[in-house]
């Protein structure tokens, strides 16, 4: 096969460690000069090669490259940008694959979601189609941990790790003041469908009765009596009760609890913060005082506290992609294995599965991991979440500060005469 160059791009909400993704590809690329040429990346993801706006990462150096496996967010600029199907919308497809060719592209990784999976998979059979076959691999990243066929999601141990390390520092707050202060807080986190997020909040817990004392998870239907009662009881009992909440959180119709009633660019429903939404609960019935807060950004780009297990799996992945691409294979997705069953013998390795079963499929949680109540796990699902916060990896430090990659970001000259609307 002659040389071809490589194309990466970051899709969707970024994470902890979706830059160490980048590192293992970009590191393992320039180890196959024979087969790879150039390295270029999307400005802003896949907007980026529909624009022809090329970052040439041979302009990077090997240590800003490296500083790439410690650095949070999406190094080269992500986005929230959904192609639509080849039926309603084939000039994308045919516009990315227009400027691969322009560019002499032969290899194409996406490091994303169930979205970018299906992009992925769709870009790799219209290239056959049109006569200018690309090698289409996806690098699965996501703090949902919804991704099939693969154990884990690169990006959710770190957020699982902010997620409990939060919830339990919290938790001693709340406790040393309620006799006088605050009874119940509320910490809304990630999971629009799936309550991976929300339930690693529970490795907080050391003991019983430790914090959270309750879970809401999108996979266990919201009952609102049911819920006032448990935390009526908690405070009754503990002076206090914590709580992690899921943003999906919903009624048994199906009905978000913070249903914002808008959409966002991949057609999901915006939701409006379920934490106030419980906390006015909280206060209208039961008298309570309160705290709320959002996770959100916080979750996803906290490095500082990043699961090297996890640093070390979204590397992994980014490293098999380019070993997959250059062994000839296509239109498949590098998976994490797990080969042992609990924390002490715990350990992983690399598979993949074709992106014809990987696109637009969410894993949820199983019921198994989730406790009778409804209200948390299982001690089967404390022994799936468990190994996937182990290891501390800090950055290095400068004057107290976190040091970050700042890459230069050197556009390729376009080559296509006109441009193309996004």
């Amino acid at each position: 096969m002659s040389k071809k160059n490589a194309f990466y791009a970051q899709s969707g909400g970024v994470t902890a460690v979706i830059n160490a993704s980048a590192c293992g590809v970009i590191e393992t690329a320039r180890q196959h000069g024979d087969k790879i040429g150039n390295i270029y990346a999307g400005l802003n993801g896949i907007v980026g090669a529909l624009r022809e706006e090329l970052i040439d990462v041979g302009q990077e150096s090997d240590d800003a490259i490296a500083a790439l496996r410690y650095t949070p967010s999406g190094a080269f600029g992500s986005c929230r940008y959904k192609l639509k199907s080849l039926e309603q919308n084939r000039a994308e497809y045919e516009r990315l694959i227009e400027v691969f060719k322009a560019h002499d592209i032969g290899y194409f990784f996406y490091n994303g979601g169930g979205d970018s999976a299906d992009t992925c998979l769709k870009i790799s059979q219209l290239s056959e189609k049109m006569g200018y076959p690309i090698q289409a691999i996806h690098i699965p990243k996501t703090v949902d941990n919804d991704l099939p066929f693969t154990d884990n999601c690169p990006g959710f141990g770190s957020v699982a790790k902010y997620v409990a390390v939060s919830t339990k520092e919290a938790a001693l707050d709340v406790a040393s003041m309620c006799a006088t202060s605050t009874k119940v807080f509320i910490l809304e986190v990630m999971g629009r469908h799936a309550g991976w997020i929300a339930a690693a909040g529970a490795l907080a817990q050391e003991q019983e009765g430790d914090a959270p004392h309750i879970i809401l998870l999108p996979e266990v239907a919201f009952d609102k009596e049911k819920f006032l009662a448990k935390v009526q009881q908690t405070v009754a009992e503990k002076g206090y009760c914590v709580i992690v909440a899921s943003e999906g959180a919903q009624y048994e119709d199906g009905t978000f609890l913070a249903d914002a009633g808008s959409v966002d660019a991949f057609g999901h429903k915006q939701l409006g913060g379920v934490a106030p939404t419980l906390a006015k609960m909280v206060k209208d019935e039961l008298g309570l005082k309160y705290h709320w807060a959002l996770a959100d950004y916080l979750q996803r780009a906290a490095r500082h506290i990043a699961s090297a297990t996890d640093v070390e799996q979204a590397y992994a992945v980014g490293k098999a992609a380019v070993e997959a691409a250059v062994a000839g294979k296509n239109a498949i997705m590098p998976t994490i294995e797990r080969n042992g069953t609990c924390t002490a013998d715990y350990s992983w390795s690399i598979g993949e599965a074709p992106l014809s079963e990987v696109a637009n499929v969410e894993k949820f949680m199983p019921e198994e991991y989730i406790s009778e109540d409804g209200f948390g796990i299982s001690p089967a699902g404390r022994a799936y979440l468990e190994p996937l916060i182990l290891g501390e990896d800090y950055p290095p430090y400068k004057n107290g500060i976190p040091q970050y990659a700042r890459l230069k970001k050197v556009l390729v000259a376009k080559k296509l005469a006109e441009g193309f609307d996004v």
